[in-house]
């Protein structure tokens, strides 16, 4: 489980935004792992159980009343390299700032497979959905991500019947 913390801290700062909120959530992931280990099938590998479980401690903070409160996520950078060039930092900041405007279930499956390397198969037994679900999530948020780097609005493809 140690082994994993770099990854689900990476995760959880993509998903929240925040440094402090993406710390609460990789301890409150670690202290549930640990209180459940027994409940793990070790079936697949850990991380992706870790993973399954910061999904879910995630889903249940953005569906619960409080989460609504409270103030949205900041625009705090990671840190970077020292020798890092002005206009890295900015590109970073646009992406950091188009990852956050993109639907949860989008930014997740965006994370989970482009930064952590999972494959689609794991990400959907991760996330409980099925395989085609996890391809239309990802496809979304690459287009999604791809429209706001390039400052164009994507048609809604959400259209009303009267």
């Amino acid at each position: 489980m140690l082994a994993c913390i770099p990854q689900l801290r990476r995760y959880a700062r993509g998903l929240t935004g925040q440094r402090e909120r993406a710390d609460d959530l990789v301890q409150d992931t670690l202290e549930r792992a640990w209180n459940r280990f027994s409940l793990w099938q070790r079936r697949g590998e850990v991380r992706a159980w870790l993973f399954a479980l910061m999904h879910n401690l995630f889903i249940d903070r953005v569906r619960s009343p409080r989460a609504r409160l409270e103030e949205p996520a900041g625009d705090a950078l990671p840190d970077m390299a020292g020798g890092a060039a002005p206009t890295d930092r900015l590109e970073l900041r646009d992406l950091d700032r188009a990852l956050q405007r993109l639907p949860a279930e989008q930014r997740e499956v965006l994370l989970l497979v482009a930064v952590e390397e999972l494959s689609y198969k794991d990400l959907a037994a991760i996330l409980g959905v099925p395989l085609g679900t996890v391809m239309s999530r990802l496809s979304r948020a690459r287009e999604g991500l791809r429209a706001e780097l390039e400052g164009r609005r994507l048609p809604s493809r959400i259209q009303r019947v009267r």
